[in-house]
C-alpha cells in the first residue's frame, strides 16, 4: 500500500467536500423528508457562479481578496437556484406521494445540467461548458504545497477543511441558538403543530433549502480550487457521494453528515491504496459501502434524528 498518512490527508480533503454537500441533503431531508437528488447540481451551479463572478468582474486578477466575492457569487447562484427549485417544483408536490418529488428531483438534476451546458456554451468569450473549464488559481489559497515529513498538503485542502469547520460551527449555532433554527427543529418534528403555534412552515422550508444551497455553493468553490477546473457534469457523482455520506452518518443528522463525509473520504482513499481495488475502483467501493450500511445499519453511524410522521 502507498503511504497511509498521505492517504489520510487526501481522504480528509475529499471527505470535507462530501460533508459540505451532504449537510445540504440532511437539512432538507430533516424538514420535508425529501431526498433532493438535484442538490449535486446546486453544488455545480455554485462553482459556475463563482467562476462567472471572477470572469466578468476580476478577470486575470488572482489576488486573495477576490475569493470572498467569488464565494458570495457562488452562494448567491446556489441559493437562488434552490429557492426557485423549491417554489416551482417541490412545493406543489408537498402533499403528493414521496415517489413524485423523487422523480421530479431527478428531472431537475438533468434539466440543470443541460441548462448550464447550453447557457455557458453560448456566451461570447466565455469558455464553453461542453469541456472542462479552467478555474482561477487564487493567490495564497492555491500555490506550492506544504511538506510535513513525508506528507504533502495542498493549500486548497486546507481551504476545504477550513470551510467545513467554519460551516459546521455556523450551522450548530444557527440551528440551536437562533429563532429560525428552533423553528426548523419544530417543523422537522411536527409541521402541523408548528403551524398552529404560529410558525410559517413555508418560510422555514425555504430557509432550509437556502442554508443547504449556501453550503453547496461554498463546496463548489472548494472543488474548483482543488481540481483547477469545473464542468457541468461535476455535480452528479459528487451528489451521489454526498448522499452516501449522509446515509452513512445518519440521514437527518447534521453531525452525522459531517462524520459520514469524512469517513467516506478516508475509506475511499485507503481503499485506493489496496492493490486489488486501486483508484479506478474507488467509486465501486464507496457505493458498496452504501449498500452495506443500508443493509446492516440503515439508521447510519450516528443514527437518524428524523421523527416518523403518520
Amino acid at each position: 500500500m502507498a503511504d497511509i498518512p498521505q492517504q489520510l490527508v487526501n481522504g480528509l480533503t475529499n471527505g470535507s467536500l462530501y460533508a459540505l454537500i451532504a449537510v445540504g441533503y440532511t437539512v432538507v431531508y430533516g424538514i420535508v423528508q425529501l431526498i433532493n437528488f438535484a442538490h449535486g447540481e446546486v453544488f455545480m451551479i455554485g462553482a459556475f457562479g463563482s467562476l462567472s463572478t471572477w470572469y466578468f468582474l476580476f478577470r486575470d486578477n488572482t489576488s486573495v481578496w477576490v475569493l470572498p466575492i467569488m464565494l458570495i457569487g457562488a452562494i448567491g447562484a446556489s441559493v437562488l437556484t434552490a429557492v426557485i427549485m423549491e417554489r416551482v417544483a417541490y412545493r406543489p408536490l408537498r402533499g403528493a406521494p414521496r415517489l413524485a418529488p423523487l422523480i421530479t428531483a431527478i428531472g431537475i438534476s438533468i434539466f440543470l445540467q443541460e441548462f448550464v451546458r447550453l447557457f455557458y456554451g453560448d456566451i461570447p468569450g466565455f469558455p464553453s461548458a461542453k469541456a472542462k473549464i479552467p478555474f482561477p488559481r487564487i493567490d495564497v489559497v492555491t500555490g506550492q504545497a506544504f511538506e510535513i515529513g513525508n506528507v504533502t498538503i495542498q493549500r486548497p485542502a486546507l481551504f476545504t477543511m477550513g470551510c467545513l469547520l467554519a460551516c459546521s460551527i455556523f450551522l450548530y449555532w444557527f440551528i440551536n441558538k437562533t429563532k429560525q433554527g428552533r423553528a426548523m427543529q419544530a417543523v422537522s418534528q411536527d409541521p402541523d403543530t408548528a403551524r398552529l403555534m404560529g410558525i410559517d412552515v413555508d418560510k422555514v422550508i425555504v430557509i432550509a433549502f437556502a442554508v443547504g444551497a449556501a453550503l453547496a455553493g461554498i463546496a463548489g468553490v472548494a472543488y474548483g480550487l482543488q481540481n483547477n477546473n469545473i464542468d457541468f457534469r461535476m455535480g452528479f457523482m459528487a451528489g451521489l457521494k454526498a448522499f452516501t455520506a449522509a446515509v452513512l452518518g445518519g440521514i437527518g443528522n447534521v453531525q452525522g453528515a459531517v462524520v459520514g463525509g469524512l469517513v467516506l473520504g478516508v475509506a475511499e482513499a485507503l481503499a485506493a491504496g489496496v492493490p486489488f481495488i486501486g483508484g479506478t475502483w474507488k467509486d465501486v467501493f464507496a457505493f458498496s459501502l452504501l449498500i452495506l450500511v443500508l443493509v446492516f445499519r440503515p439508521q447510519g453511524l450516528m443514527g437518524a434524528r428524523v421523527v416518523d410522521r403518520a
